[in-house]
């Protein structure tokens, strides 16, 4: 999985614009994350869709465990 398919990032809606900003690209196969400091640059997380719904309920519910 990678961004090489045109996939479209977008800054996430919690971003407060103090550089520590995450943006995410949903495709149909894959979903992305990755740094906006490091743009093109830095290492992008790419994962199944429902990976993503699980790590988002995850942090959402304060049940993620490092």
């Amino acid at each position: 999985m990678s961004s090489n398919r045109g996939d479209r990032w977008r800054v996430s809606s919690y971003s407060n614009g103090d550089g520590e900003c995450l943006e995410v690209a949903r495709g149909l196969e894959a979903v992305g994350a990755r740094d906006t400091k490091h743009v093109g640059e830095g290492p992008e997380l790419w994962m199944r869709p429902s990976s993503w719904a699980a790590f988002v309920g995850s942090v959402s519910r304060g049940t993620l465990e490092g």
